[in-house]
Parts: structure tokens; sequence; C-alpha cells
């Protein structure tokens, strides 16, 4: 893989799409299981992040939320997230929570975003800012996504900036959530979105990419996510696929805006670090580069002037 330059490592980046509970390490995750009388190793841990489709990586992604099971456990979560980001000069992030989940397994909102914001209140001070997107589970159904907003107006805290659904593309119409996203004001026609999560399928739609051009309207690139969860593969129509064939060259060359991030950075093992690094190999240039590092900023969901942008 390509080197990243020192100068872009060294400088100020925000990630915006980022899922605290796919941020858990294995040996995080031994401490959780510990902590409900399981033991296991760190290897035994990387064998359950081994999946090879998008099916295997949503039942991943269920086995690791299952062992958040109170407050603490989200506190110690949200700090290991919060180290992790300052060693990769991570000085903004847009953290995603899993609050369907929560809803489902029958747990407070409140509480765990309570412990949360405790637990992350000192890396402020350290110079990272952290923001949070509760997200509902596509898979639920509009329903429970309408419960997500309600649990976000109950939290009441200006740290809450955006709402999401994650899950299963191919299961339950858009159409169905329009009266959710109507609540909260977001997406493209239908919608009324300002940022899109991933969205590499546009390529496949030339006016598509003509539309979020013009308007301006970023994709969170994920690339170590698509080429793992199979939907790089599944967009471009063949096996296999390389890290070098993913679209994001073709998008920032669109005049597409553009923002890097990890996904979830322990299930797909990977970080900001590594993602800027596989940007330079697919051949963004220093410049290139460095714009998206700003572009990071500027699309943020809160002003600049809010993100510890330099």
């Amino acid at each position: 893989m390509t080197e990243l330059s020192p100068r872009i490592d060294s400088l100020p980046k925000a990630e915006l799409h980022l899922h605290l509970e796919g941020s858990i390490q294995p040996a995080t995750a031994c401490i959780l299981m510990a902590r409900q009388g399981v033991q296991a190793t760190e290897q035994e841990v990387r064998r359950r992040y081994t999946f090879g489709n998008f099916q295997e990586f949503l039942e991943a992604f269920k086995w690791i939320t299952s062992l958040l099971r109170d407050p603490q456990d989200y506190a110690l979560v949200a700090t290991d997230l919060a180290e992790h980001l300052l060693t990769q000069n991570v000085v903004y992030a847009e953290v995603t929570l899993s609050v369907g989940v929560m809803l489902l397994r029958k747990q407070r909102p409140e509480v765990n975003f309570e412990a949360l914001l405790r637990a992350t209140e000192p890396f402020e001070r350290r110079g990272l800012r952290l923001r949070w997107v509760f997200d509902a589970v596509r898979q639920f159904g509009a329903e429970a996504a309408m419960a997500v907003v309600e649990a976000a107006r109950s939290c009441g805290s200006n740290t809450v900036v955006a709402f999401g659904i994650g899950g299963d593309e191919l299961q339950v119409p858009t159409a169905e959530f329009r009266g959710v996203y109507d609540r909260v004001r977001e997406a493209i026609e239908l919608l009324r979105v300002e940022r899109i999560g991933h969205g590499i399928a546009a390529i496949q739609d030339p006016s598509l990419m003509d539309l979020l051009a013009e308007r301006k309207i970023p994709l969170e690139l994920c690339p170590q996510s698509n080429l793992r969860t199979g939907a790089l593969a599944r967009q471009l129509a063949r096996h296999p696929v390389q890290i070098e064939d993913h679209p994001l060259p073709v998008f920032f060359r669109h005049e597409i805006p553009v923002v890097l991030s990890t996904d979830d950075p322990a299930l797909f093992d990977t970080n900001l670090r590594s993602e800027y690094a596989h940007a330079a190999h697919m051949g963004l240039q220093e410049s290139e580069l460095e714009q998206t590092c700003a572009m990071g900023f500027h699309y943020a969901f809160q002003p600049s002037s809010q993100t510890g942008t330099p």
C-alpha cells in the first residue's frame, strides 16, 4: 500500500461515518465478555470478526452489540474509541450509536447516552470533539425508527447532530421512512439528505453523479468497508476486486465532495490513517488528500467554528 506522506498524516482530521459498536477492539470485547462471566481470547474474538459477505458482517455486528448491556459498557467503549481517535490525529468525530438496537434490547438510551457523555467529556480538553448520530435499523421498520427519533428528543443534547438509518438496504422500501425523515429534515428528492453514507452505487448513474456534484452533497466513503462487505464487488459486478478499484478518485474528480471514514474500524481491521493511505494508493495526489481532510470539517453537521478545525 502507498505510504502516506508525513505532512498528510500530521494534518488534523474529522471523521464523519463511524459506528461506536463497530469500533470495539478484540481486547475490549474480551473485557465486556468477562463482565458477563465469559472468558475469551482476542484470537477468538478476531474469528468472530471474520466474514465473507454483508449478511455475515451484520451477524458479527449483531454479536458485538449484544455485549453492551449497561451504561458502564457504553462508557468503556466510548473511552477506548476516543483514545484511538486521538492516535489518528482526529480532532472531530460524528459517532453513530445503534439506538434502535438499544430499544430492541429494552435498554434506556438516555441513560446509556449520559454515561457516554460523562466518559468522553475529558477528551474535549485533549482536543477531541465528539458528536453523535442516533441510528435506527432499517429492517426493524418505520415505527421503530420513529422511536429512535423520540429517544433523541428525550436526550435533549446539542451533541446529537444527526439521525441515520443503517442495516440492510434491501429490506423495507425507502418510502416507508418518509414520515421519519420529515421529523428530522433530511435527503435528496424524497428525503432531502445533506450527506450520504457510502453512496458508491452512484457510480452506476452519471446523472446522479452530476446531481451530487451540482448540489455539493458529500459521500461518506469507507473504502475498506466497501471491500470487506462485498459492496464494492457487487457495484462493479465482478469478483475479486481490490482497493484500487474503488470509485473514490472518480467521484473526487467529478467534483463530488467526499469525506473519508472507517465505518466499523475494529470489524474491518482499519483506521483513518489506513484509509488515507488507501486513497493515496488509488491515485489521489497530496493536494487532493489535503482537500479531502478539509472537506471532513466543511461537511460536518456542526458549523466549522465548532468542529475544532484549526
